[in-house]
Formats: structure tokens, sequence, C-alpha cells
């Protein structure tokens, strides 16, 4: 069994209009084994189509450059090549694991934007809300403080698909043993 930890990063506004299509731009993830060891990184950028110029407010957020997705693979060659690394076409098994239900959402909107099968992102767990309750919170955290909480130094940049995947998965190894499946 794998587990995935990925955190995705999507076009943003500071005010969005209601027509405006958010797509994923970058992939974070790192493959998790049975024993809570990271064995793989996955790290890409997409271009976004709907939308292709990045907004002031989305760069700064994310410190994704215009540049970084502009040259880019289009969604469903990078969701492909995604599929293909977390072992859905060979039908190993494996769980996706996000830090709360945005992720699973926007990939269930840009697979419908690019009319691609969705089955593939399940099974997924929201480690947020599982950790809500593992910790007895009475409100779920942000995933920064959830990492000082657990004593861990935040590294990286935060809302950067890749340095956010690293940091989940220090709390993902820490309770491993506790996460519900």
């Amino acid at each position: 069994m794998n587990y995935i930890i990925f955190d995705l990063e999507a076009t943003c506004w500071e005010h969005p209009r209601p027509t405006y299509k958010q797509e994923v731009i970058e992939i974070g993830a790192l493959m998790v084994d049975e024993y809570a060891h990271a064995t793989a990184v996955f790290s890409e950028f997409i271009q976004p189509v709907f939308h292709p110029t990045l907004s002031p407010f989305c760069r700064e957020l994310t410190s994704i450059e215009q540049g970084d997705v502009a040259n880019a693979g289009l969604f469903p060659e990078v969701i492909e090549a995604f599929q293909e690394w977390i072992g859905y076409f060979d039908e190993e098994e494996y769980i996706l694991c996000s830090w709360g239900f945005f992720d699973k959402k926007i990939f269930i909107n840009n697979c419908e934007l690019h009319d691609i099968d969705d089955a593939w992102l399940d099974p997924h767990i929201n480690l947020k809300q599982q950790y809500q309750k593992i910790k007895g919170l009475q409100r779920k955290i942000g995933l920064k403080r959830a990492v000082e909480k657990e004593g861990f130094e935040f590294t990286g940049t935060h809302h950067r698909g890749i340095d956010d995947a690293h940091n989940l998965a220090k709390v993902f190894g820490k309770y491993f043993d506790d996460w519900v499946y």
C-alpha cells in the first residue's frame, strides 16, 4: 500500500468572479510506504488554459511565477503522468491523502473541465479532519499551524505544493498508526 501525500496549488484571485474556474497549477506529492518512509517525489507545474495569466494575488500567495507555468505541461498530460506515478494504471493499491477536501475537489473539477474520468481519486482521506479528531480540537487548523504544533519546523514556502506536501508528510508520519482508512 502506498500513501500519496499531496498538495495542489491552483489559479486564484483576490476578488474572484463567479465565472472564474480554478485550475491546478502545481502538484506536489510524496509517496509513503507502509513503514511511513517517503519513497518517491512528484513535483510538476501545470499550464492553465482558461486563465493562462496568473493574477498578482496568485503569484504572491504561491510564489509561482508566470514562467513556471507558461511552458509546463497541460492538465491531461500531467495528470496522466501523476496517475502513472501513483500506480493507478498498474492497479497498485494507494490512498490519496490531503489536508482538507479542497485538493480532491479541485482535482474533480479539473478532471471534469478536461473530460477525464475521476474514479482514480478514490480512496482519499482528509487528514485535516482526522487530525482534528485525533487531537480533540474544537475546530480544524491550518497545515502550517499543525506542523508547528507537532514540534516540527515548517520548511520551504507555504502555499507551494511540493513544500506543503513535505510538511504534511511530517504530520502524517507522526500519526501514521492513527489515520482511519
